[in-house]
């Protein structure tokens, strides 16, 4: 699956989903982004939810996010400009029916230009293709941009909780919805 959008002339976005040699170089970029505890990522996916660097450097270690596509229930999709990765989306298979979207990523400096959108788009349309009849996504409670997001792309709030993290803190997380069937 291939998908673009010409932000303007000078600026293709294409999104593919990931191979094992795409899944390496995702981990490779977040692993040098996350190292800098100043830069917007680690802020935005990390310290505002107080999650430890030990864990986050296992979760996007190579050998990790390697070993979660190999179950076949993990899928990424990278959003390029011309070489350079841009964002990413992880889908998670639930059941034959069900695909969590586990979470989507754009990278600062192409924030608000319309590539988590189309992350968004191309997950919904290769899940659609799939016959996966449902898609949830959770976000933490204060997370307005994210809510707003997901809402106008036709998910419905089915779900508000407390969770107790791996690393021991209390999340409020809200589940959304999107139903792929009429």
């Amino acid at each position: 699956m291939l998908s673009s959008i010409n932000l303007d002339a000078r600026n293709l976005i294409t999104v593919r989903k990931a191979d094992r040699k795409d899944v390496q170089s995702l981990s490779e970029k977040l692993s040098a982004l996350l190292e800098d505890k100043t830069s917007q990522v680690y802020q935005d996916n990390v310290a505002k939810f107080g999650i430890p660097q030990e864990y986050v450097k296992k979760a996007f270690a190579k050998e990790t996010l390697l070993k979660a596509v190999d179950t076949g229930k993990v899928t990424f999709y990278l959003a390029f400009r011309g070489n350079e990765l841009i964002g990413f989306a992880q889908t998670i298979r639930q059941s034959i029916d069900i695909v969590e979207l586990d979470r989507i990523v754009v990278f600062p400096e192409h924030a608000r230009k319309g590539v988590g959108t189309l992350l968004l788009n191309e997950v919904i349309k290769d899940q659609k293709q799939e016959g996966v009849k449902s898609i949830t996504v959770n976000a933490e409670k204060g997370e307005i941009h994210a809510k707003r997001f997901y809402e106008k792309t036709g998910f419905k709030q089915i779900k508000e909780a407390a969770i107790d993290t791996p690393w021991g803190k209390k999340l409020t997380l809200v589940t959304y919805q999107l139903c792929l069937e009429p």
